[in-house]
C-alpha cells in the first residue's frame, strides 16, 4: 500500500518530510474469541503493536516525522521526555540510533513494572543518555543545564522532542494513520467502525486519529481513555493539539480540509485512570488476562490495559453490543531481548538501580491453560 496520506494530499510529501521506519499498514483483524466472551457482535484490532521490526507500538508513526527534521538539518543529538518506564523514550533511542543520532532522556519516577526494566534497558543499550529527576521542578532544571552543556560541548543544541512525540508535527504520524484506516476499511478489512477504544496519554495518537478520521468525513466515534494525570491531558489541551495539527496540515497543503476545533468531538473516558501514573488497577488485570487467554494479545498495564478496560465496562453494560467495535493496540509487541541480551542494569545511572531491585507490580500471572507469553 502507498502512504495514504500522502496520496490524498501529494504537497504534504514535500512540505511533511518523513523517514519511512515502521512496516505500514498494520494488520487489522476480527477478535471473534473476545466478542463471544463479551456479548459483542463485532470486535476488531488494528494492531500498531507491529509498527516496525524492532520496536513496534504507536510512537513509531509519529517519529517518522519527528526524525526527518533533525536528520535532514544534520543534527548529533535529540532530547525528549517521559516517566521512567517510557516508551516513547525507549523507541526514540532506538530509532535516533538508527540514524546516527543521540538520545538523551528526561525522566520522571513511576511505579515499578516489568515493562519499566526493558524499556530503561533498550534506552541504555541504544546509546541513550539517561538522567532520572524526582519532580517536575527538578527536572525543568536539569533539562536546562543538560541542554547548556550539550550545547557547548558539541557546539549546536540538541533538538528538543516533546513529551510522547504529541507535537502537532508528530500528531500527523496519526492523522495519517487514519487515511491507512480507510484505506483498509476501502478494501473489505473489516468495516467503517462504530466506535474506536486508543488510550489517551500525551494525546498526539487519539487527536490525530480522530483529525484524520473527520478529515476523511468518517463518523467512527473516538473514545480516548485516559491514563496520566488530567493536567497532563485533558480536553482543553486536545482541543488545541487538535487545532494547531490541524492548521499546520492546512497550511501544508490547502486541499486539506480547515477543520475548526468544534471538530474535536472526542470522548474522553477518566474513571479507568487509577490515581496515578503506572498504577495496574483491578479492571486492567481482569482485561489484560481476558485479551491474553482468548486472543494471546499482550497488553500492558499503563496505556492498553486500562483502554481495554473501558471497552469492558461498555460491554458488560450492553451499550455497544451490536456496535462495531474497534480496539487500537499502541503497545510494542515485538520480542526486545535481541536489543536488551547482555546488558547489565549496574552500567545505568545508579538512580535507576532500584527498578531492577525493587518488586514489580503483576499484571497477568501464568496459569495453567492461558496462552503463552507472545
Amino acid at each position: 500500500m502507498t502512504f495514504p496520506l500522502f496520496q490524498a494530499h501529494p504537497r504534504l510529501e514535500s512540505a511533511l518530510p518523513r523517514v519511512r521506519i515502521g512496516d505500514f499498514p498494520t494488520p487489522v483483524r476480527r477478535l471473534e474469541r473476545l466478542a463471544r466472551r463479551l456479548s459483542l457482535e463485532h470486535l476488531y484490532l488494528k494492531d500498531d503493536g507491529v509498527s516496525a521490526e524492532l520496536y513496534g507500538g504507536n510512537k513509531v508513526r509519529k517519529l517518522e516525522f519527528l526524525l526527518a527534521g533533525p536528520i535532514n538539518r544534520g543534527a548529533a543529538e535529540l532530547l525528549t521526555f517521559g516517566y521512567a518506564g517510557s516508551n516513547h523514550a525507549a523507541a526514540t533511542a532506538v530509532y535516533a540510533r538508527r540514524y546516527g543520532l543521540r538520545s538523551i532522556s528526561m525522566l520522571l519516577p513511576q511505579l515499578n513494572a516489568e515493562y519499566v526494566r526493558r524499556n530503561l534497558l533498550v534506552s541504555y543499550a541504544s546509546g541513550a543518555e539517561l538522567h532520572l529527576q524526582p519532580d517536575v521542578p527538578r527536572l525543568v532544571a536539569a533539562t536546562s543545564y543538560q541542554l547548556a552543556r550539550h550545547g557547548i560541548e558539541r557546539g549546536k543544541l540538541p533538538v528538543v522532542i516533546r513529551a510522547g512525540g504529541s507535537s502537532p508535527l508528530g500528531t500527523v504520524g496519526y492523522v495519517a494513520a487514519a487515511y491507512e484506516l480507510a484505506a483498509q476499511i476501502d478494501a473489505g478489512e473489516l468495516p467503517e467502525p462504530d466506535v474506536i477504544y486508543v488510550a489517551f496519554g500525551s494525546m498526539g495518537t487519539a487527536v490525530g486519529l480522530l483529525l484524520g478520521l473527520r478529515a476523511l468525513g468518517l463518523k467512527s466515534r473516538v473514545v480516548g481513555v485516559r491514563v496520566v494525570d488530567e493536567r497532563i491531558a485533558n480536553r482543553s489541551k486536545a482541543r488545541r493539539l487538535f487545532e494547531r495539527t490541524a492548521t499546520l496540515l492546512h497550511q501544508a497543503d490547502r486541499r486539506f480540509p480547515s477543520l475548526p476545533a468544534a471538530e474535536m468531538d472526542l470522548e474522553l473516558r477518566e474513571e479507568f485512570f487509577g490515581g496515578q501514573y503506572g498504577r495496574f488497577t483491578d479492571d486492567c488485570r481482569r482485561a489484560a488476562a481476558a485479551v491474553r487467554e482468548e486472543e494471546g494479545l499482550v497488553a500492558d498495564g499503563t496505556y492498553t490495559g486500562k483502554t481495554l478496560a473501558a471497552l469492558f465496562a461498555d460491554a458488560e453494560a450492553a451499550g455497544i453490543c451490536r456496535s462495531r467495535v474497534l480496539f487500537w493496540n499502541t503497545y510494542n509487541s515485538r520480542d526486545l531481548s535481541p536489543l536488551t541480551g547482555g546488558v547489565d542494569y549496574h552500567e545505568l545511572p545508579r538512580e535507576f538501580h532500584g527498578y531492577f531491585e525493587q518488586p514489580v507490580q503483576t499484571l497477568v500471572p501464568n496459569r495453567p491453560g492461558a496462552r503463552p507469553r507472545t
